[in-house]
């Protein structure tokens, strides 16, 4: 066992965290560092479970104490680029933004370039520190071809007031999704565990009682033929977690090429090139006044688009059975 090393950290595995393989859950506690740098300390017998060497595959449990002496982190650094921001609104606390589509919230996976937290130091250099170097102000994150609203915290007491009221499901979410198929009740709640896929540990999938609790509640806003578009409201905040409860209902996301939601099969085709999912409404307190606040991004052009080419071949095919039933 090390001393206490300045790049030495323990962890307390705790009762909320899933059973899964030491190498798994070391490298989602450091997302800096990849899965195999993580494999290679632990070949390399850095990484000490309740003070002995184990394998990577070995299952962690509660109550576990794992000591790892981390690599010298290997990257670039992060630095400022000219990207447009949609700023909905900033303070001396706080920034919140539309995110457009297709851009990823920070670095992750060997990418340095091209993504918010890029924009976010271009803008400014009032961000919290808390999320480290690779995520400074990010409280929490959309997909990256999930479009709408943002709160970034500017300071280290914001960001921890707002991971606060995140945690306590004080932070009111509201997307707007557009869904494969005909939902059949108007609105309904789905509570389904979501963990790690068993065989493809980049996606998320329903896992009966090893998962962690998830709770997505829906309103059916406007169907199409093929399609329903729903106001969808998160009261969980699990990875991929609305895409994941939609396509186990049977109705994924239009557009969502890791969850189902690619094939058209009979329905028209609406030309989106990307999944068909907004974060239309952000809601909380402010973490300097307490105040409640909230803030809404209007729907991107190409979902508007989408919407109003259902919303004409609906028209046109009701049209079109009133007149036979005349």
């Amino acid at each position: 066992m090390p001393d206490e090393l300045t790049k030495s950290r323990r962890i307390l595995v705790s009762v909320q965290e899933t059973v899964c393989r030491l190498d798994v859950f070391l490298s989602q506690k450091f997302p800096s560092f990849s899965r195999a740098q993580i494999q290679k300390q632990i070949k390399l017998g850095k990484v000490w479970l309740n003070g002995r060497n184990v394998k990577a595959h070995h299952l962690i449990s509660p109550g576990d104490e794992i000591v790892i002496e981390l690599p010298a982190p290997v990257s670039p650094g992060v630095e400022p680029e000219n990207i447009p921001l949609e700023i909905l609104y900033e303070d001396e606390h706080i920034l919140v933004i539309n995110k457009p589509t297709g851009i990823i919230t920070h670095p992750a996976s060997g990418v340095y370039s091209g993504t918010l937290v890029n924009a976010l130091l271009y803008h400014t250099r009032n961000l919290s520190q808390i999320g480290g170097e690779l995520r400074p102000g990010i409280v929490h994150r959309l997909d990256k071809d999930t479009s709408g609203v943002m709160v970034v915290a500017k300071t280290n007491d914001a960001h921890r007031n707002l991971v606060a009221q995140m945690q306590s499901r004080m932070v009111k979410k509201k997307y707007l999704a557009l869904v494969r198929g005909k939902v059949l009740l108007e609105e309904g709640e789905i509570v389904a565990p979501v963990g790690r896929h068993l065989r493809n540990r980049k996606k998320m999938a329903v896992r009966g009682g090893k998962g962690r609790l998830a709770i997505t509640r829906y309103r059916v806003r406007e169907r199409f033929t093929g399609y329903t578009l729903l106001e969808v409201i998160p009261e969980t905040g699990r990875t991929h977690q609305i895409r994941v409860h939609l396509a186990f209902l049977g109705y994924p996301v239009v557009g969502d090429r890791v969850y189902g939601g690619t094939k058209e099969g009979k329905s028209p085709r609406i030309n989106l090139s990307r999944q068909a999912l907004h974060a239309q409404i952000l809601g909380f307190k402010h973490p300097a006044t307490g105040e409640y606040v909230e803030f809404q991004a209007p729907l991107p052009a190409d979902l508007s688009a989408a919407i109003e080419i259902l919303a004409g071949i609906s028209n046109k095919e009701q049209l079109n059975d009133e007149g036979k039933e005349g």
